[in-house]
């Protein structure tokens, strides 16, 4: 069965230069996690703190939040790119991250070579991303690029053949964060309506979004991430609503009439 589940699941990053902590405390007091120091009293940023999260099949959860707030640390959590420094995380189902874009792409290789490696890195063997392929460099527009390395890309190139992989497969847990951007608007325009295809194939779906729009039409429920820890949790329009103010808790409301009208 395809979940998730984390128990007071934490994450700490060290801060080891002692001699620049009090401007890094400043920067950081502001823009992310608390600082305190671990059972070794090295200076560390709590980036997540107590994260108790309990998702099935079918759940579609929104992430809202100031930037640095950790919404992304969250991700990566979930993804199994960080581990908690304290607490639990357990994961089961097939994780499709689309959010660093350009992990488990090797620069010294083709595009065509980069689409089976980072296949393999999102669980797919070799045989189903050759299925794959036509579909894939259609979506890219990548055209002869798809036979230079990796390293010839423009950083929208790069963005392009890592969403058309991520977007290619069948996700039981789909970890999105809205900030990918790095590509003309005509291309993300198509894009969002490959990944909004992709969350309807997803179990689950945690996404990190600024747009009450997207947490509308896709999420059925929403955290607010503030300094590392969840503030509140609950209905997309209460938690926009507790984050921004009523009206953007009307408006988030407005949406879901007219989401709810047209699935009618």
């Amino acid at each position: 069965m395809v979940s998730i589940d984390t128990y007071n699941a934490c994450v700490d990053f060290p801060i080891f230069d002692a001699k620049s902590r009090s401007m890094k405390k400043a920067l950081l007091s502001t823009a992310g996690g608390a600082i305190g120091r671990n059972q070794d009293n090295t200076v560390v940023v709590e980036a997540l703190r107590d994260i108790n999260l309990h998702l099935r099949e079918g759940d579609r959860v929104g992430l809202v939040g100031h930037n640095g707030a950790g919404k992304s640390t969250l991700l990566r959590l979930l993804s199994g790119i960080y581990e908690p420094t304290r607490g639990s995380a357990r994961i089961r189902g097939r994780v499709a991250p689309v959010f660093d874009l350009g992990v488990g792409m090797d620069p010294e290789i083709s595009g065509y070579e980069n689409i089976i490696i980072r296949g393999l890195f999102l669980g797919q063997t070799r045989k189903q991303m050759k299925a794959k392929m036509d579909e894939i460099a259609e979506f890219t527009e990548l055209g002869e690029y798809l036979n230079m390395p990796l390293r010839t890309y423009s950083t929208g190139m790069r963005v392009r053949l890592a969403l058309g992989v991520v977007t290619s497969i069948e996700p039981e847990i789909l970890l999105l964060d809205e900030g990918i951007g790095a590509v003309d608007a005509a291309f993300m325009a198509k894009a969002r309506v490959r990944l909004q295809e992709l969350v309807k194939r997803s179990g689950i779906l945690v996404f990190a979004s600024h747009s009450n729009d997207f947490l509308a039409q896709l999420c059925n429920t929403a955290l607010w991430i503030d300094h590392g820890e969840i503030r509140q949790a609950g209905l997309v329009d209460e938690v926009v609503e507790g984050y921004e103010g009523k009206g953007a808790g009307d408006y988030v409301r407005s949406l879901l009439k007219r989401f709810d009208g047209d699935n009618k």
